[in-house]
């Protein structure tokens, strides 16, 4: 059976940096939700980060608003591993010259184990959040049934869209080229 794994900001680099944003070219935040929708995203500018704490750079990260940054090295190797479920958005860092993508995963699959997870709750009416009813509010120890997966490379969970998750021979081509940043929490 097919192993995934989801992607986490592995915070315990030493010396790591953390980034910020994204803004536009006036300094505003730009709406990050819309990076988290599973659909392609049409920019009117080239959107830049800020160092909320400086560092060495890492190959992949998240900003506080849960925005996935990464570096040249994963766009190219999305590209030659023929990953299309991704919009890779050219963004410019703070004191960076090399090439940086938003990640912008764009597919959605309803696929949580809820029996396997540690915790869910759900969204329920009196909650106050209609658009939200029958999603979740809270997940501890994701965990994706892989039957309902199909091929997907890299995808976020439907209902809970902050979980990053790829297939186990994607989690294996980003640690062969050695890129930093993340850590894989097998789901």
């Amino acid at each position: 059976m097919s192993r995934y794994f989801k992607l986490q900001d592995q915070m315990s680099i030493p010396g790591r940096w953390v980034l910020a944003g994204p803004l536009d070219e006036r300094g505003d935040e730009l709406d990050a939700s819309q990076f988290k929708k599973g659909q392609q995203v049409e920019l009117a500018c080239m959107p830049r980060f800020t160092l909320s704490h400086p560092g060495s750079p890492v190959d992949i990260s998240q900003t506080g608003l849960g925005v996935p940054v990464v570096s040249g090295r994963v766009a190219a190797l999305f590209e030659r591993l023929g990953i299309t479920e991704v919009q890779l958005l050219q963004a410019r860092v703070e004191g960076q010259t090399a090439p940086w993508f938003i990640l912008n995963i764009l597919r959605i699959i309803h696929c949580i184990d809820d029996e396997r997870c540690e915790e869910v709750e759900h969204w329920k009416p009196e909650d106050g959040r209609p658009e939200k009813v029958g999603e979740y509010s809270y997940v501890h120890g994701l965990k994706v049934d892989p039957t309902k997966v199909g091929d997907a490379d890299i995808f976020r969970t439907w209902g809970w869209r902050v979980a990053m998750i790829i297939s186990e021979p994607l989690k294996e081509a980003l640690e062969a080229q050695g890129l930093t940043g993340m850590k894989y929490i097998e789901a």
